[in-house]
């Protein structure tokens, strides 16, 4: 039960008396986790018996049982209670997107091995065949972009966001095959399983993650984006930006390695888009 969705469900309806205590809940959330009925009743200027009418108004069978759902809460985030106001302005917006953006790239770039980042690419220059595996919002992009990246340089390369598929493609993966797999917050445990059965059978397994995480651990290869994010909840993981740019610096990288065929298909690629779209050279090399 999410106790304050139960709240935002019944706002505009509570007596001045339940609105009280719900303020309290919503704007004092460690006070109302820990206090009793009695201490809540008299912060709340009710008596105890109107503060369990209360409970029982959001679906909650007692005071106890309130309280052990008002617990649970914690575990969601209280931060999403009664987030941090930020100015709505565009222009402040648009800094504060931008300037996180920037600092994920500085911090990513002072963090970031050229050891690891070396090994990495020299792997997926010389696989036969690059499984990039992503699940979620943001890994299922990441994963995604590693195939838009790789198989224009003439890398056979195809991505999966699908637990199952991911699972069956490994099994059928072979020893010069490379899987590359990425996980924001390192817990993603269908990816473990994945990178273990690889490993089992001798394939290279690189993974773009939280340093010491479980997915780093599974893996052979690890590239560490350990990034800090902030409390604003309402703007989209700069951490995005850093990863973007490690498939960049790793596409780059293998591209310089396989420069005669990358020269190649991409040449190729670009003929095609001019003759049947854009009639000349002057569009986005990336494209």
């Amino acid at each position: 039960m999410d106790i304050f969705a139960r709240i935002q469900d019944e706002a505009g309806q509570f007596s001045a008396s339940e609105q009280r205590i719900a303020d309290i809940l919503v704007n004092s959330f460690d006070f109302a986790v820990n206090a009793s009925i009695i201490e809540l009743a008299e912060r709340a200027e009710v008596s105890p018996p109107t503060v369990t009418r209360f409970c029982r108004r959001l679906g909650c069978q007692s005071f106890a049982d309130f309280k052990v759902n008002l617990a649970r809460t914690a575990y969601v985030g209280v931060r999403y209670l009664n987030p941090e106001t930020k100015s709505t302005d565009p222009a402040d917006v648009a800094t504060d997107v931008i300037t996180k953006a920037q600092n994920a790239l500085f911090m990513l770039h002072r963090s970031l091995d050229a050891v690891v980042l070396d090994k990495v690419a020299d792997r997926l220059s010389r696989a036969e065949m690059v499984y990039a595996f992503g699940s979620g919002g943001n890994s299922s992009m990441i994963s995604s972009e590693i195939q838009n990246r790789l198989f224009r340089l003439g890398s056979r390369v195809t991505a999966s966001s699908d637990h199952a598929m991911q699972l069956m493609l490994t099994a059928a993966a072979r020893p010069n095959d490379v899987l590359i797999g990425s996980s924001f917050s390192g817990r993603n445990a269908e990816l473990v399983k994945c990178f273990a059965l690889a490993r089992e059978n001798g394939i290279t397994t690189i993974a773009l993650t939280q340093s010491e995480s479980l997915v780093a651990d599974a893996a052979e290869l690890v590239i560490g984006i350990d990034l800090p994010e902030g409390d604003n909840i309402f703007r989209p993981t700069s951490t995005r930006f850093a990863y973007l740019a490690v498939v960049d610096a790793i596409a780059s990288l293998v591209a310089y390695r396989n420069r005669k065929q990358s020269l190649v298909t991409l040449r190729h690629i670009k003929q095609q888009l001019v003759e049947h779209r854009d009639g000349d050279d002057r569009q986005l090399l990336g494209d």
